[in-house]
């Protein structure tokens, strides 16, 4: 098929395009690159430097899917300055699906978000029909973008599926974790092995847990890709689904310290801290309906996830 992938000088748009392009299809990349790298980009797509306002300047009536990865997604800066994700996210998202009308094109994937859930409800799996109440801008969103394509998909018949992510991590086909501020766990302990950082912190000792850290579904990049790309196979016209994409199970955050520690031989020291305000105990993701309606299973374990991440962590050029 011929493609656009907005986002796709991201990490994950960027492994997701690499996988597009060696399944054979042809893929026109609209990113920005605010966040993104232009070397994330494969050298086989086509690059488009340009907002996602942009995109109706871009779409023409060959391209037969959209992949949407392009947005903003750190749940802090999103509570200190929503506007922007209103105006990237939602408002992005909005012309985007306008241009995907006019030009007639019928199939979409969307890069959504566990966020969407907000504070679950049971420290069990959380599952597709849980309450989704986000509890930031970031969640709320990615929300709103999956409420427009179910609404698109009654009105004009559009396919569409809402993957909500919960952890991400790991790295594929020479693409890793590159994000500046860095905000997610892995690669920030990965800073410390490299010596980049003296210690790492442990925020929340006292959790209900096995070890008293909190506890969070980590899924290996090159498992979420392969989902997007079984994702676009099995669109439905006229019909929009969410499903989650984790491993179904949890590691705590000191099990991930010594994933950390077997990857890369070096002690990561860790200072333990308080809570943070609104970080829940347990987030799993429940995916039997991935598995039922995408024929995907995930296959990575966590020391797998993370001796990838060390693995271009380090290959890396150092200042």
């Amino acid at each position: 098929m011929r493609l656009l992938v907005t986002g796709g000088a991201g990490y994950i748009g960027g492994v997701v395009t690499a996988l597009l392009l060696r399944s054979g299809h042809e893929v026109t990349v609209l990113d920005d690159l605010s966040t993104g790298h232009r070397d994330a980009v494969p050298g086989d797509a086509r690059l488009v430097v340009a907002d996602l306002a942009d995109a109706a300047d871009v779409l023409d009536p060959s391209v037969e899917a959209v992949l949407h990865f392009a947005g903003k997604s750190l749940v802090g800066e999103s509570v200190d300055a929503p506007g922007a994700y209103w105006r990237t996210n939602v408002a992005g998202s909005l012309a985007l699906l306008e241009a995907v009308r006019r030009h007639g094109v019928r199939r979409m994937v969307f890069s959504s978000s566990a966020a969407v859930y907000g504070e679950p409800v049971s420290p069990g799996p959380i599952a597709e029909t849980d309450p989704a109440v986000p509890t930031n801008p970031y969640g709320a969103s990615k929300l709103a973008v999956d409420h427009m394509l179910a609404s698109w998909a009654r009105a004009y018949g559009l396919g569409a599926v809402s993957l909500r992510y919960f952890n991400v991590a790991g790295a594929h086909l020479g693409l890793g974790e590159r994000h500046d501020p860095e905000t997610h766990l892995i690669p920030n302990l990965l800073r410390v092995a490299a010596g980049e950082r003296d210690s790492a912190r442990v925020y929340g000792t006292d959790y209900p847990t096995r070890d008293g850290t909190a506890v969070r579904d980590y899924l290996h990049v090159a498992d979420l890709a392969d989902a997007h790309l079984r994702a676009l196979e099995r669109v439905v016209p006229g019909t929009h689904r969410a499903v989650n994409l984790g491993t179904g199970g949890g590691h705590t955050v000191r099990e991930v310290l010594d994933a950390v520690r077997r990857a890369t031989g070096h002690p990561v020291p860790a200072v333990d801290s308080p809570r943070r305000p609104g970080d829940p105990a347990v987030l799993v993701a429940a995916n039997d309906r991935a598995r039922r309606d995408l024929g995907w299973t995930p296959t990575r374990t966590l020391d797998e996830t993370v001796a990838d991440a060390w693995a271009f962590a380090r290959a890396l050029p150092r200042p």
